[in-house]
């Protein structure tokens, strides 16, 4: 049943049985070769042989590509996802096939990616792997073995919540410096200056700090996704899958009638308004701040001016309690007032 050859310097075990697939592996010693064809010719006898002869076949480096053409494509993050999918394809792990890779490997491209990398990033490229792994085994019908590699390694543990809300004065001084660099942008003869800063970052900022919207919702919203008669503005295609109509206060909708004569209210890639936003931080010094806390600068303050958590969920989209809490950031010093009415209730 079992056949051993020698050929070019190795052992070339094959094995070939009725209601079996073939199977071919070559090994430098004669020993090893051996010991293969027992293993698998006991297991076959007892009705326990499983063939990964799909695995040995095919590489991490295939399954990813597969996995970023098929599966990260359709997602809204695809671009970040596709970037973090090509540094893992360009890396000697993806060398790996599926039946040689192990959690070992796994722990040292994690080591290897932690130098310059957040722990929380590191945990990204794992996870990729990890789900890479599972899809091909599920819905790819490759025969893997049992064991996931990635659920042999222990994932970096980090605290990612953040506690970074603006004062009313660094509000408006924000405000100021962003007022200042659009002027310098609408005022410049320079065309390369306009092409390559915003020049709109005013009411980008008034418009996310007014509604809680996210970065990516302000940047696809259109003129017909806004009600000006019902003062109202919709939201499609959102990180949660459901469209949300919220309430535009009347400043906001100022701001709206500004841009409604192109085909996206605020028309910027979302690169450089981070970068133009980062930029007006710098200016402003405000650190520890990026766009997307002007959404828990909305949250905290609905709270702080008395909204139920229905009435901030359902401007933010947030399902439930659990999601909100994490955009919301009171303070001790937010509830002084309210905590001596308390105490001084007679």
């Amino acid at each position: 049943m079992a056949h051993i050859k020698k050929q070019r310097g190795k052992y070339i075990c094959e094995i070939k049985k009725k209601g079996f697939p073939g199977i071919y592996k070559s090994f430098h010693t004669l020993g090893d070769a051996r010991k293969f064809a027992r293993d698998v010719e006991s297991q076959m006898e007892r009705g326990v042989f499983e063939d990964y002869s799909g695995a040995r076949g095919t590489t991490l480096r295939e399954i990813l590509v597969r996995y970023r053409d098929e599966k990260t494509a359709v997602k809204k993050g695809w671009r970040e996802e596709t970037n973090t999918i090509n540094k893992l394809i360009g890396h000697k792990i993806a060398l790996n096939s599926l039946m040689t890779l192990r959690s070992h490997h796994i722990h040292k491209l994690m080591t290897e990616l932690s130098h310059g990398r957040k722990p929380s990033t590191v945990n990204k490229y794992v996870n990729l792997i990890c789900h890479a792994w599972r899809v091909a085994k599920r819905e790819w019908g490759i025969n893997l073995p049992p064991e996931n590699p990635c659920d042999m390694v222990t994932f970096y543990k980090f605290d990612d919540t953040r506690d970074r809300v603006l004062t009313k004065d660094e509000y408006h001084t924000l405000l100021q410096v962003a007022m200042v660099q659009d002027s310098a942008v609408n005022n410049s003869g320079n065309n390369t200056v306009k092409k390559d800063r915003y020049r709109h970052m005013t009411d980008v900022i008034k418009f996310a700090y007014q509604t809680g919207a996210r970065q990516g919702e302000i940047l696809k919203l259109k003129r017909e996704h806004i009600d000006f008669d019902a003062k109202t503005c919709t939201f499609y295609d959102t990180k949660n899958k459901a469209d949300r109509t919220i309430p535009l206060a009347d400043e906001t909708l100022i701001i709206l009638k500004r841009h409604v004569f192109g085909k996206f209210i605020f028309d910027c890639e979302s690169s450089r308004l981070r970068k133009w936003f980062r930029c007006a931080t710098r200016t402003a010094k405000i650190s520890n701040f990026r766009f997307h806390d002007l959404r828990a600068c909305f949250c905290t303050n609905a709270l702080l001016n008395g909204w139920s958590i229905a009435e901030v969920s359902a401007i933010s989209g947030h399902k439930d309690w659990s999601q909100l809490k994490r955009y919301t950031r009171i303070k001790p010093a937010d509830l002084l007032e309210k905590i001596n009415n308390v105490v001084n209730l007679k």
